[in-house]
């Protein structure tokens, strides 16, 4: 049944192929796996019949075109509108697949420049940036009057107080898992005890920082590029400078300031939380109390961790915060330079704050390991 049904659409002869029927979706139902087959068959060099089809649709037409490879056979015999239609499907097809260039060595080496150069031209204007922000320090200093404390606080709150809820929740899930996960291992060896060893170690001195500092770039990082790329977009940066305010002291250097005092707080405030969903899970999983955790946790985490931990949240705020400004002022007025500053943004943001923190981490090995 299947076998006569394509006979009535597809003939192989001698004299070549030779196509009738509908060539169209419906007419063609059923089938289509033994037709596509049958078309991959058929050489290169054959000869092509289309006159006896009676009805054809782009459907058909594509289908045609793609057994052919993408060009038009040796020997085609069609009338004008099934060569209209078929031109058309290719006219389409090429405007939307266009061939992929070609790259050679010299072209790598070219991309691979521009990269370098891009890289050199966003290095050139972060140190720029950092050098305004010191300027603009030495003036407050020698003009306390103009310290931006309105703007200051404005961006304390959105930066660090509305991040607490969703930084505890993050926190107290990570110590709960963090937890959970020692305690199968540790009770294996009849070392629960060291489950305090573990968590504060782990939380105060590296998770705390870091996990505070990817939630921080990713909302407020991402907002504060939004928010300065928005109003390149709307020029209202221009309007500042025309009207003679600085545009550092008044929207970058506020941010950073904010974020930099913040950070240490909202690291005290996530390892906290994160310390209580560990004892939470080692109550539960090996029956610790609060007490001998408390009372555990000053000996097993000497206070020097604490203030390294403090240390990273600060310079990660101040690093994630100028990173994100700088990304902000280079916002070209249209809305795809505003997503894509702004996703470049949160990437540079979380890969420099790993990168500090191995710096961190060789710079202070030494330091703050229990006796």
């Amino acid at each position: 049944m299947a076998g006569r049904a394509l006979d009535e659409v597809f003939v192989a002869g001698a004299s070549g192929i030779r196509l009738a029927g509908d060539w169209t979706l419906r007419g063609l139902d059923g089938l289509l796996p033994a037709l596509r087959r049958a078309l991959a068959a058929v050489p290169a060099d054959a000869n092509w019949s289309l006159r006896s089809i009676r009805r054809m649709d782009s459907f058909g037409a594509m289908l045609l075109w793609q057994a052919w490879g993408g060009r038009w056979p040796v020997a085609l015999d069609a009338d004008e509108a099934q060569r209209a239609i078929i031109g058309r499907i290719g006219k389409v097809t090429a405007a939307a697949l266009p061939m992929p260039p070609r790259i050679s060595a010299a072209d790598a080496v070219a991309l691979l420049g521009a990269r370098l150069l891009g890289f050199v031209d966003h290095l050139g204007g972060f140190v720029a940036l950092l050098g305004r922000l010191v300027l603009d320090l030495a003036h407050l200093l020698r003009h306390p009057r103009d310290w931006p404390l309105l703007e200051i606080s404005a961006n304390l709150f959105k930066v660090g107080a509305k991040a607490m809820p969703v930084s505890a929740l993050v926190g107290f899930l990570i110590g709960v898992v963090l937890s959970y996960l020692s305690a199968l291992q540790l009770r294996t060896f009849g070392a629960d005890a060291f489950i305090v060893n573990i968590l504060g170690m782990g939380i105060i001195r590296e998770l705390g920082p870091v996990l505070v500092s990817v939630l921080v770039a990713g909302r407020s990082g991402s907002a504060m590029t939004a928010q300065l790329g928005v109003m390149r977009v709307t020029e209202e940066i221009d309007a500042l400078a025309a009207m003679g305010v600085s545009r550092s002291l008044r929207l970058v250097l506020p941010k950073v300031v904010a974020l930099t005092l913040a950070m240490p707080l909202l690291v005290l405030w996530t390892s906290a939380i994160a310390l209580f969903g560990g004892w939470v899970s080692a109550w539960v999983e090996l029956d610790i109390s609060l007490h001998f955790f408390l009372q555990a946790l000053p000996d097993a985490v000497p206070v020097a961790n604490l203030y390294i931990g403090l240390a990273k949240g600060a310079v990660f705020g101040f690093l994630i915060a100028l990173i994100a400004c700088h990304f902000g002022l280079r916002v070209q007025p249209d809305t795809e330079s505003l997503s894509t500053h702004t996703t470049a943004s949160v990437v540079a943001a979380i890969t420099v704050v790993i990168l500090v923190d191995a710096v961190f981490a060789i710079a202070t090995r030494s330091i703050g390991l229990p006796l």
